[in-house]
């Protein structure tokens, strides 16, 4: 009996020969790569790219980059299959503007803090003087902690000096 794999011992054709439906010959480009188990790995490469690109592109690669391009093909196949119109630049971008706001909520965070610090080191080294009415009650000292905002951002703008139009 003939052995109907691609390696000595192998029950079965790679995942790439086995959805083309050809014979997986012993030095198939995309054994390596796609094993049997994981069809849906060249399933979803095969319907991005097709088999025949994505055999010219490993062809065209040494063999010690090869897994690195396939890593990268079967992700941008995934994103691609996920999000047609974007692919890995959806995510990419989606993951940019996360980074933006995060780094927003951080800067003002940032600038509470220190404005917090300037507050606390201002009145521990000016402590004002205790009125009859600010007995130190703790509703009295609720009142006075009370934070202010960081940036005001009421702001007027005197239309007159710009005359016209500057266009």
């Amino acid at each position: 009996m003939k052995d109907g794999g691609r390696k000595q011992g192998a029950a079965s054709p790679c995942a790439a020969c086995k959805l083309l439906r050809r014979r997986c010959a012993q030095d198939c480009v995309f054994a390596p790569y796609f094993p049997a188990d994981e069809p849906h790995k060249f399933a979803n490469v095969h319907k991005v790219f097709g088999a025949s690109n994505v055999n010219k592109m490993l062809q065209d690669l040494p063999e010690h980059q090869r897994g690195d391009a396939v890593s990268s093909m079967v992700y941008e196949a995934n994103a691609r299959v996920r999000d047609p119109v974007y692919g890995c630049v959806g995510a990419i971008s989606s993951l940019q503007q996360q980074i933006d706001l995060l780094q927003t909520q951080l800067a003002v965070a940032q600038a509470e803090a220190v404005h917090l610090r300037v507050r606390q080191t201002a009145s521990f080294w000016n402590p004002g003087p205790t009125s009859p009415t600010n007995s130190g009650s703790p509703s009295s000292k609720i009142i006075e902690s009370q934070p202010k905002p960081i940036f005001d951002m009421d702001m007027v703008v005197d239309q007159t000096t710009y005359g016209d139009s500057i266009w």
